[in-house]
């Protein structure tokens, strides 16, 4: 009979949901590291909330552990590559805590409008400040959505009935589906400049990394209310102090901070800030959520082998997994790069299989294009749930199968379409084990695609690969590979350099500075 750990406070109903399953479960909280190190080894899933890390130590004592999952979206307590190189699958709960985020967001929404945390903190001390607060109504307000999804998309209809005009930001959401979420889809300046409230509903990553910036902020409407109950780290937290100062942002809410537990900081007793410890998901309901959800999903892994919402593994049968993997691997990587590379917002996706590559199944395969290209911007996206979140989002997907070989055994094709054109990669398995990058936007390319990388687009001149070379020196940057493609002579080329370390903004702009250079990234595998 399987075993399973509950090393974090979670609803009973988890523990029961395993029982019936057929799954022997012990419930034992508040364990230090090292006493977890001591019981894990006799444990084949571990189920957690966020106090638990499952570090390296804690894997390499986990000998017969299967499964971890997460009661809950953010997995940042869990070292997912280490997990995967044992052999562990991690699964998260990403939807379990829509309603709640989505209904937290609407309260501080409400907060700022009427004041409620001062107005009810003067009273309390007997002031009666009846005078003292003039708020503003919501109806007939614009508010502004960055980020559309699944939390956002509940946020849009909470409004709707409010009878506010929903303007959304999301490079994701097609036109179609604004038209059924009832919101006008607009550029992030144009939300900046209408909207009377802006909500943030997006995950932290490397393009939304402070999209509420100090330029950004500057952009908005005299008199705008900020609400932020995604991640800490999207808005500039000391340009929104100052803009709360001056009277420009007429109200913000926080619910996340970039350092978290947030005990002090420059924001706290800044008139017309309201702030809560995090609390999105915190009802009772969305923890029963969770913890069924967990409890139902590790079961059913460790009991019949079926796989839901798995960050570090597809849904697969035992009898594919090993022909298919090779593929799925070449597949995310394409999907990752593309979705780094493309811009614009996304209407379709292609992913053309020739060759060997259509003989196999192709769910598998589409799923990982669709995970590395959605992970470059959400950090809940996995091969079990990409499809999802690509229809939910509107995004059409194409599947197109070509057994006949072309100029390889096998090949994979991805293209993405976007208002600004159309964009495809393509690759290859060298030994039908070794994924490899062998055409880039038309171009004629052979490169690895793993770990940090440098993307240049130059014009074909003698002498900059030795200035480019010199750039990096410069910058103590050490090059592990170098691979490059041209169309002609002298025309347009493309560089792909595999990097010891991560490329810092800085130094992209150095590079981009440099004569002939049209375009400049940094690429993370």
């Amino acid at each position: 009979m399987p075993k399973v750990l509950i090393s974090d406070k979670m609803d009973p109903k988890a523990a029961q949901i395993f029982r019936e399953r057929g799954v022997e479960v012990d419930e034992i909280t508040g364990k230090t590291p090292e006493e977890l190190k001591a019981i894990i080894g006799q444990y084949d899933g571990l189920a957690i909330r966020s106090a638990t890390k499952v570090t390296k130590e804690i894997l390499d004592a986990a000998t017969n552990l299967k499964v971890v999952g997460r009661a809950g979206i953010g997995v940042d307590n869990v070292d997912i590559p280490n997990a995967s190189a044992k052999g562990v699958v991690v699964m998260n709960t990403p939807f379990g805590n829509s309603i709640t985020t989505a209904e937290h967001a609407i309260a501080l929404m409400f907060a700022l409008a009427r004041q409620l945390p001062e107005a009810n903190a003067q009273t309390q001390a007997g002031l009666w400040p009846k005078n003292g607060f003039m708020g503003v109504e919501v109806t007939g307000k614009t508010l502004g959505l960055i980020g559309a999804g699944n939390i956002g998309s509940i946020v849009a209809d909470r409004a709707h009935g409010l009878r506010m005009k929903v303007v959304a930001y999301d490079p994701f959401l097609s036109p179609e589906r604004a038209v059924e979420m009832g919101v006008e889809k607009v550029e992030l300046d144009q939300l900046l400049a209408r909207a009377d409230f802006i909500t943030l509903h997006t995950p932290l990553t490397d393009q939304t990394r402070n999209i509420l910036s100090a330029e950004n902020l500057a952009k908005t409407k005299k008199g705008v209310r900020i609400i932020n109950c995604a991640r800490g780290g999207l808005i500039d937290e000391a340009a929104l102090k100052d803009l709360l100062d001056s009277g420009h942002v007429a109200g913000a809410a926080l619910d996340v901070f970039v350092t978290e537990p947030a005990k002090e900081h420059a924001l706290f007793n800044t008139p017309n800030f309201v702030a809560t410890p995090h609390l999105g998901a915190s009802t009772s309901e969305a923890q029963v959520n969770v913890a069924i959800q967990v409890a139902e999903q590790m079961a059913d892994y460790l009991v019949n082998g079926g796989v839901t919402n798995a960050l570090n593994m597809p849904s697969l049968t035992a009898e594919e997994a090993p022909r298919v993997k090779p593929y799925m691997e070449l597949a995310e990587k394409l999907g990752s790069l593309v979705g780094q590379l493309a811009h614009g917002n996304l209407a379709r996706v292609s992913i053309h299989s020739e060759g060997a590559a259509a003989e196999v199944n192709q769910k598998p395969i589409v799923s990982a294009v669709l995970a590395g290209f959605l992970r470059v911007h959400s950090d809940t996206v996995n091969m079990v749930n990409a499809p999802f979140l690509a229809k939910e989002r509107g995004i059409e997907v194409r599947e197109i199968k070509t057994e006949k070989e072309g100029d390889y055994h096998t090949l994979i094709r991805v293209s993405v379409k976007t208002d600004a054109g159309e964009r495809s990669v393509a690759g290859t398995l060298f030994s039908n084990r070794t994924p490899r990058l062998v055409e880039l936007f038309g171009i004629k390319v052979e490169a690895d695609l793993a770990g940090h990388m440098l993307y240049v687009v130059n014009e074909d001149a003698p002498g900059f690969i030795g200035r480019l070379g010199a750039t990096l020196g410069d910058a103590g940057v050490n090059i592990g590979t170098f691979h490059l493609g041209r169309r002609e002579a002298g025309g347009e080329a493309v560089l792909l350099l595999s990097v010891d370390e991560a490329v810092t903004p800085e130094l992209i702009a150095q590079v981009r500075a440099l004569p002939g250079v049209k375009t400049a990234m940094a690429l993370k595998f």
